[in-house]
């Protein structure tokens, strides 16, 4: 089995019921992850899926949405459920990743500067090497407090500029999947 493991974080249809939802940038981001997930499928590289779960509203179980946002196709080795940003709080996932000798994180997701940014930067601080895959994270354009909009390109910027060289490799799919020690597809 690989030292690698690839961690696809909240990529739930609960977003789709949050008031900042946009299509826009979408169809680029599930390419790029049903890319990185089809390639870590082919390379045995684990796939853990891990979705944020609320008491009440579209991040309750109840809901009904708490599952795979369309159109991803996804058969992860191990699905977890959080309740705080980070992956790695509360989750068995720590365990998980030290039982099967992972090294190494492939962290992709939604929203970028959130939960993936949060999980990536306590994934570095824990130990683990991590690859952070710009492109197969999704983000909305956010205001700030005093009245500045920031883009979702702006703020992907931003993540890549906080996590290079401190907390993870800045990389595209076929870089995270060309890494080191990882088998060549079948």
């Amino acid at each position: 089995m690989s030292d690698v493991a690839l961690l696809v974080i909240d990529v739930q249809e609960s977003f789709r019921h949050r008031p900042f939802w946009n299509d826009a940038d979408v169809p680029p981001f599930t390419q790029r992850l049903q890319a990185l997930i089809d390639g870590a499928a082919a390379r045995q590289i684990p796939i853990l899926q891990v979705f944020h779960v609320a008491e009440s509203g579209p991040f309750a179980i109840a809901s009904g949405h708490v599952r795979t946002l369309e159109p991803i196709v996804i058969a992860p080795t191990a699905t977890l459920h959080k309740r705080r940003h980070s992956a790695l709080v509360e989750t068995g996932l720590s365990g998980w990743l030290t039982q099967h000798g992972i090294r190494r994180l492939i962290v992709s997701g939604i929203r970028t500067e959130q939960c993936c940014e949060t999980t990536a930067r306590h994934a570095s601080d824990s130990g683990w090497q991590v690859d952070y895959v710009t492109e197969a994270t999704l983000t909305f354009a956010m205001t700030h407090p005093d009245g500045r909009r920031f883009s979702a390109d702006d703020i992907k910027a931003r993540t890549e500029l906080v996590l290079t060289d401190w907390f993870a490799r800045i990389v595209t799919v076929d870089q995270a999947l060309a890494g080191p020690n990882l088998p060549v597809a079948a």
